[in-house]
């Protein structure tokens, strides 16, 4: 593709989307162009196009894709939006990529996906005891299982219904979940939830967490 078609398309995309995205166009399978922003997953020009990525997944579907996707495709997670195009009458895709971040924006969370093995599942937020943030990653627990998320705490935390309840930097509990409240050896309190897991609240959360569950 020449530079003056790939400015044309660079310009019209800066109408709407933020200064620090990502731009990739990749034309049968390979990319073409990589214009780097925040988060950079270092694409090169020739480069093929990585199974997982919105990018591949948008030459499947043919259609507009959207998506989060996690660090095992280029070693950092994204919020992702790919179109099928044409470029010379061959199949393109552009992508433009987004920080996770971005994806906060959107409706308030019906439900939460996470990755339990191998595989992505979609969680109804109501079948979810606690979510946790362990080792740089999130976790989230429901039915037995563990899953792992790529939001941080805080960005769910904005996302989150009342039922969910922030009690320590590494933990959101959810409230239906909980079965008592009690005292450690240090009189701090810790939230046992109905499968027996013991939760701490952290100094910084007492008060929220007494005026939210009002005693």
């Amino acid at each position: 593709m020449e530079n003056k078609e790939l400015n044309q398309i660079k310009t019209i995309l800066e109408d709407w989307i933020p200064k620090d995205a990502s731009i990739a166009i990749a034309v049968k399978g390979r990319y073409i162009h990589y214009s780097p922003g925040i988060p950079n997953i270092h694409l090169s020009k020739g480069e093929p196009v990585k199974e997982g990525s919105i990018a591949e997944m948008t030459f499947k579907k043919n259609c507009k894709v959207d998506a989060l996707v996690d660090d095992s495709v280029f070693g950092v997670s994204y919020y992702g939006i790919g179109y099928p195009i044409y470029l010379k009458d061959e199949p393109a895709v552009l992508v433009v990529i987004l920080p996770p971040t971005y994806f906060v924006k959107s409706e308030p969370l019906l439900l939460l996906t996470g990755k339990h093995e191998e595989t992505w599942c979609p969680v109804p937020l109501e079948h979810i005891s606690h979510i946790e943030s362990l080792q740089k990653k999130t976790w989230f627990y429901a039915a037995n299982k563990t899953y792992s998320a790529i939001h941080t705490l805080k960005n769910l935390e904005a996302r989150l219904p009342n039922s969910f309840l922030r009690i320590h930097r590494s933990y959101i509990v959810h409230i239906p979940f909980i079965q008592c409240i009690t005292r450690d050896f240090s009189s701090g309190l810790v939230i046992k939830l109905k499968d027996g897991t013991e939760l701490p609240v952290s100094q910084t959360y007492v008060n929220h967490v007494r005026k939210r569950l009002e005693f």
